[in-house]
């Protein structure tokens, strides 16, 4: 049965004040490396940094994909994902752990085992979107997450549309299923609470609630925007899980996460030619103030003589040294 997301104190970790100077949380993530930084390894590590944690991350595998579609998974063996968790949970002290896609039952079945062993720690679990995979691994993996990971999980996230065909496939009520009913079945399946994102609302808003079986805790509305994300599901349940582990009631850090994202899709951008990403560090962007402010003071200094017929689309060399090009002849 799932524990009661509430931060342990991890076997072994120093007690806070030992620490001269506070310690950001170490959050474990099982996930799958993403090259194109949407999604995956990268927006949690990106995330948990951004909100004051320390990311641990566990590749379980590797995405083939760019910013408008993923061409293909691989899968890691399951010794080398079990290998690399053991030994940072051996070593560092552990708040909170964070499953996303983990790629094979393989990898699932050693994350549930890792689980196990440590009981108190609370499991955030993410369920991506899944309908780019082949329908027969689809089926075992889904069958292998509902068996093995759920048990262990203490808070499911996942957008309302994957969870109704995953949780409750035979739905015929005239009405789409709510977050309560979505909770109700992962109740049955050991799982006490269900972040559910992306429910439908009129006018062009978008419900996010956090849900037991017999009550609604705390929801959050999002304005539809216009253009269309990748990477939120994994921006979302890593935040959860990085405010949990740093000692957050549920309910606190679920609206925390929320807004959180909300900042980070309305500070979007778009790299390549597909869809738009999370800014997951847009605390960290100047404000239009200093950026007029800086460009006032730009205009206002004179070219120095040097660079005055430089290409503007010639880079600006650094200080001190040249970067030379890139005329190696294979």
């Amino acid at each position: 049965m799932a524990t009661t997301p509430t931060p342990p104190t991890a076997l072994g970790a120093p007690a806070p004040e030992d620490f001269d100077v506070a310690q950001p949380v170490c959050v474990l993530v099982f996930n799958a490396s993403d090259p194109s930084g949407a999604g995956g390894l990268t927006a949690d590590i990106t995330t948990i940094a951004s909100v004051g944690g320390h990311p641990l991350g566990v590749v379980t595998g590797t995405y083939v994909r760019d910013t408008s579609r993923i061409f293909e998974h691989h899968s890691f063996n399951d010794d080398c994902v079990d290998e690399q968790a053991r030994a940072v949970l051996e070593d560092l002290p552990v708040r909170a752990i964070k499953v996303g896609f983990a790629g094979s039952p393989e990898n699932l079945a050693v994350i549930a085992e890792i689980s196990s062993d440590y009981p108190d720690l609370p499991i955030i679990s993410y369920m991506p979107e899944l309908s780019w995979w082949r329908d027969d691994l689809l089926d075992q993996y889904l069958d292998a997450f509902r068996e093995l990971v759920l048990p262990q999980t203490s808070v499911l996230v996942g957008n309302h549309s994957t969870l109704w065909r995953w949780l409750l496939p035979d739905w015929d009520a005239s009405r789409s299923p709510s977050a309560r009913d979505l909770a109700m079945v992962a109740d049955t399946l050991g799982v006490p609470y269900v972040l559910v994102t992306g429910i439908p609302l009129p006018e062009q808003y978008l419900d996010n609630v956090l849900s037991t079986q017999h009550a609604v805790l705390a929801s959050h509305r999002f304005e539809m925007f216009d253009g269309s994300f990748i990477g939120a599901g994994d921006t979302l349940s890593a935040a959860l899980t990085a405010l949990v582990a740093s000692g957050n009631d549920l309910i606190s850090a679920t609206q925390e996460s929320l807004e959180y994202l909300d900042h980070s899709l309305d500070n979007g951008f778009r790299p390549g030619m597909g869809q738009f990403l999370p800014d997951r560090m847009f605390w960290a962007q100047p404000e239009d103030d200093e950026l007029d402010a800086d460009a006032e003071a730009e205009e206002a200094q004179p070219l120095a003589a040097p660079l005055a017929g430089r290409s503007v689309n010639e880079p600006m060399p650094l200080e001190g040294f040249v970067m030379p090009p890139h005329d190696t002849k294979h």
